[in-house]
């Protein structure tokens, strides 16, 4: 099949979690399939990393946007239009056109465009348009809205809130197909549009990247959290473990230490950090795997205090597939099949997640069954082998219609 793919990001590296998806995905679609790949990118340095990425695919093309989100030219249009910011900071001019001329005489079977939010750069075409939203983003902002954001600029945000939920609404009622990532984000779709058909392609993890922990007794008790910080809900979570969680389990194990781990690290979570003691701060470059994988095999403990909706998730498989037992709060963990007990420990305050840290660290061999049971979880579901069948199922359907 031949497939016209467009991201707002070049999937190389594999940093944040859209990238991990997009680019494991192509590694097994690339097999059956002819990809072209269009995507953005905010710096042109990006395009040394074409090379990468044409393993995969046939053609790549990248169209700059700008820089920083932040421009007056963006903001302004944002406020005369009924675009959301989202929308309006990720266009790239000529990219309506390229893709028009590409598909005048290529023949393609279909798009893949992969969030609503590079629709709008596809012209109106007869072949299917095969919609994946990896989070539902008005939810995302709606939470930052409500939780974080500085009480004046609330009237202003909320308004911008609003236009994402109508752009959202409108781009999937005009694709052919919609995917949705899991469960959880299938029923807020149908809650906004009900009757629509939305299939579930979800996220994976890479089992062969990862290496399996083997014991969990481990000499230096190590809570793990590992993120791409460009993200408002892992800054979210990082403050939460480093002012509310980590006191608490020092106060029963006096020797344990916080490792934040991760890509674009904040100053406020340089602040919070400074003179706690035993928090270790790691920022990483993009490219930098082994870190994160080294980090993942030889920590104790994952604990994941996302409290707002969205977001991949990828960071629990990867710890999953580590074998590395999770804390985490509910939202945290939606969308990936796991049971409270059986695979993780579920806790909604502070107290919760630091009472069941402590108990996983005191309790290796409870520790040692979560980390074996979650990583038969991703073994059997979350395979990208499997879940890219699940995505060429959808292309085969629509292709066929």
């Amino acid at each position: 099949m031949k497939v016209l793919m467009l991201t707002p990001y070049l999937p190389y590296p594999d940093s944040s979690g859209g990238q991990i998806r997009t680019l494991n995905l192509l590694k097994h679609l690339c097999k059956d399939n002819e990809i072209t790949l269009f995507s953005l990118i905010k710096d042109k340095k990006e395009n040394e990393n074409i090379k990468h990425l044409l393993k995969y695919c046939k053609k790549v093309r990248t169209f700059q946007r700008s820089k920083t989100p932040w421009t007056l030219k963006n903001i302004l249009r944002t406020g005369f239009s009924l675009d959301p910011f989202l929308i309006v900071r990720n266009h790239a001019s000529g990219v309506k056109e390229a893709v028009t001329h590409e598909l005048e005489d290529n023949g393609y079977d279909l798009i893949h465009a992969e969030t609503f939010y590079v629709m709008p750069h596809i012209p109106k075409t007869n072949l299917p348009v095969v919609l994946v939203d990896q989070t539902i983003e008005y939810l995302v902002y709606q939470h930052y809205v409500n939780q974080t954001a500085p009480k004046i600029l609330k009237p202003l945000l909320q308004i911008d809130v609003e236009k994402l939920k109508r752009s959202e609404r409108y781009y999937w009622r005009h694709a052919t197909q919609v995917v949705a990532v899991s469960e959880a984000d299938k029923k807020e779709m149908l809650k906004l549009e009900p009757g629509m058909d939305v299939n579930i392609v979800p996220n994976g993890v890479n089992l062969d990247l990862f290496q399996k922990k083997n014991n969990w007794n481990d000499k230096v008790k190590t809570i793990l959290f590992v993120s791409n910080f460009k993200w408002l809900q892992n800054i979210e979570a990082a403050l939460v473990l480093i002012k509310d969680v980590f006191p608490l389990v020092r106060k029963s194990i006096k020797d344990a230490q916080l490792l934040i781990v991760g890509q674009h690290i904040t100053p406020g979570i340089m602040e919070a950090a400074k003179g706690k003691d035993g928090v270790i701060i790691n920022s990483i470059a993009e490219n930098d795997i082994d870190t994160l994988v080294n980090a993942y095999h030889d920590s104790t403990v994952f604990a994941s205090t996302i409290k707002g909706p969205g977001g991949t998730r990828l960071k629990n498989l990867a710890a999953m597939a580590s074998c590395l037992p999770i804390v985490s709060t509910r939202v945290g963990m939606e969308g990936l099949n796991t049971k409270p007990g059986e695979h993780v420990l579920i806790g909604d305050t502070p107290k919760e997640i630091a009472d069941h840290v402590v108990k996983l660290i005191k309790s290796p061999s409870l520790a040692e069954t979560l980390a074996k049971a979650a990583r038969k979880l991703v073994e059997e579901h979350f395979d990208y082998a499997s879940i890219t069948k699940k995505l060429e199922a959808v292309y085969e359907e629509q292709v066929s219609k």
